[in-house]
């Protein structure tokens, strides 16, 4: 089993699937490496598909008295390293988004763009952070599954709900666990200067982080690409994949030219 090693010495967890330019995977705080399952046989015939565990999820090293978010982006650069993976386009889903902006910015090099999957990425700025502080409080009002899928999904895909729900045990950390989550972001200002292009792709039924809030991030961000996709929610990635991955192909599309 491949493993990279963080900055802190920390082992993280990775697979690389096919060939091609390369797409690598950040997930979510319920997620790990396995979330992605219905993302890599979409992509693995025409991409180097990298999915990770950040730590204290999946198989990465969960040791640590305490999970700070800060420590996440030297993971994924840690892997990039590791797998030998010059140029990438990075997808970060809902957390894993914080961090792979970071990474991005970090070696503007490196990002051939970045996917933010359901989050606006930590960026630091008055009138966002406002928004998804409003956006949070209301999600906050009704229970977590609920956030995360839609009712619909959970009566009609009783099967795939309760995976869903099962992923999750599998990880050490959990988000109450989570420390500096919106600590550091970059400012708009970073972001633009940095020349990375950013997709937001959001969910029009999602619960957490509403789409209103994502189209106001776009306008904000000169050259972002936006996709608010008809009827997604918050975890569309797993509850509704097609959607997400015909988005997920014409970013990488047009990343990629």
């Amino acid at each position: 089993m491949p493993f990279a090693k963080a900055p802190d010495g920390a082992k993280i967890y990775y697979e690389t699937h096919g060939e091609g330019p390369a797409v690598v995977f950040v997930h979510g705080s319920g997620g790990h490496h396995a979330a992605w399952w219905q993302q890599v046989p979409h992509l693995r015939a025409r991409y180097t598909v990298v999915t990770l565990d950040l730590r204290g999820f999946g198989r990465s090293d969960a040791h640590m008295e305490e999970y700070d978010a800060q420590e996440f982006p030297g993971d994924i650069a840690a892997v990039l390293d590791a797998a030998a993976v010059e140029r990438a386009v990075l997808v970060g889903q809902s957390i894993g988004a914080a961090a792979a902006l970071k990474v991005a910015l970090a070696d503007p090099a490196c990002a051939a763009g970045v996917v933010l999957a359901h989050s606006l990425g930590g960026i630091a700025h008055d009138e966002l952070s406002g928004l998804v502080r409003a956006d949070r409080a209301e999600a906050e009002k009704i229970p977590v599954l609920d956030r995360l899928m839609s009712k619909r999904f959970q009566e009609e895909e009783a099967e795939k709900t309760f995976l869903f729900q099962q992923m999750g045990t599998f990880n050490t950390a959990k988000m109450a666990d989570l420390r500096n989550l919106q600590t550091g972001g970059p400012s708009l200002d970073d972001v633009i200067a940095s020349g990375v292009r950013v997709c937001f792709l959001a969910g029009e039924n999602d619960a957490v982080l509403r789409p209103s809030t994502v189209q106001r991030a776009h306008e904000l961000l000169p050259g972002s690409l936006l996709n608010v996709v008809s009827g997604g929610p918050h975890s569309m990635y797993w509850e509704a994949p097609q959607l997400f991955n015909a988005a997920l192909d014409t970013f990488l599309e047009e990343l990629y030219g």
